[in-house]
């Protein structure tokens, strides 16, 4: 491919970003595609996130992606946003438009896509989440968006807890009739019957992953699996996790985090570009 003047700029900002997939992954798909789109990575810090914004209309980009610990910076620099970009008050995708920010949270997409691909639909579910940071907001919110009916939310009873409890309430009173709960993670007894009468239950902390938490799983009482449930991890470092493993051993359908990680990206792509990624090439290329 020869990248010439008529070639949108696009980009990663966060900090760090050097070891991300992106770059390779979007530029893989714009060159089998055709399309005339050069992304790279670059690495900003979050007190400089409004003059990368305002750098980026200068020279006009087209858009990218936002990573840790950017999101919330982000947000405050877009003039336009999703509605779930707007519940969750962060962004990890942005066009620009007629010189306008346009802003996106794709990370639930990307939990419900990985749900879908595997055949599952959250319309009308009970799911229960553990976590309460930014990628387990963007799964409650996601997942309230497109038709659960009832949500249960276990988040460390710490400083954060009272603003799990407020994402909550945003949740409630942007889905009229859905059921949002919150409870302390410590909890066991309570956490094994929400598990129990869930349909969903997905793990939306970093427990479980390599190589500090590596071992380790979010559900402490086993009994919570039953046969049929559907237990996914956004862990994706291991692929299988301690949870997945336990889970499985219980009969419970499991899927891992990596296919979150590729459907947050299908849904970026087109938002970008208005197409569809080429899903099974991507899939075999990066995520196997």
């Amino acid at each position: 491919m020869i990248i010439d003047g008529h070639f949108k700029n696009m980009a990663l900002i966060g900090s760090p970003v050097s070891h991300s997939m992106s770059p390779q992954m979007y530029n893989y798909c714009f060159e089998k595609l055709g399309l005339p789109y050069v992304y790279t990575a670059i690495d900003i810090k979050e007190a400089d996130a409004a003059k990368a914004f305002e750098a980026f209309k200068l020279m006009g980009f087209h858009g990218g992606n936002v990573t840790m610990p950017c999101k919330t910076a982000a947000y405050a620099c877009m003039d336009e946003v999703s509605p779930a970009a707007k519940l969750i008050g962060a962004v990890n995708t942005f066009v620009i438009e007629d010189g306008k920010l346009k802003g996106y949270m794709t990370d639930g997409e990307g939990f419900v896509g990985n749900l879908r691909a595997n055949g599952i639909d959250i319309k009308g579910k009970k799911i229960t989440v553990a976590g309460g940071g930014g990628a387990a907001t963007a799964i409650q919110v996601q997942c309230a968006l497109d038709g659960a009916r009832e949500i249960t939310i276990f988040n460390k009873k710490d400083a954060f807890f009272e603003r799990t409890c407020k994402n909550a309430e945003k949740i409630k009173a942007a889905v009229p009739g859905i059921i949002v709960n919150v409870y302390d993670i410590d909890d066991i007894p309570c956490m094994t019957r929400e598990i129990q009468s869930s349909d969903i239950f997905a793990n939306a902390t970093v427990v479980g992953m390599k190589p500090n938490l590596d071992g380790e799983s979010v559900v402490k009482d086993t009994s919570a699996f039953y046969e049929g449930l559907v237990v996914a991890d956004a862990v994706y470092n291991p692929p299988e996790t301690r949870l997945l493993r336990e889970a499985k051993e219980k009969g419970c359908k499991c899927i891992g985090g990596k296919g979150m990680l590729l459907w947050q990206g299908v849904s970026a792509f087109r938002i970008f570009t208005g197409q569809d990624m080429p899903v099974e090439e991507v899939r075999e290329r990066f995520f196997k």
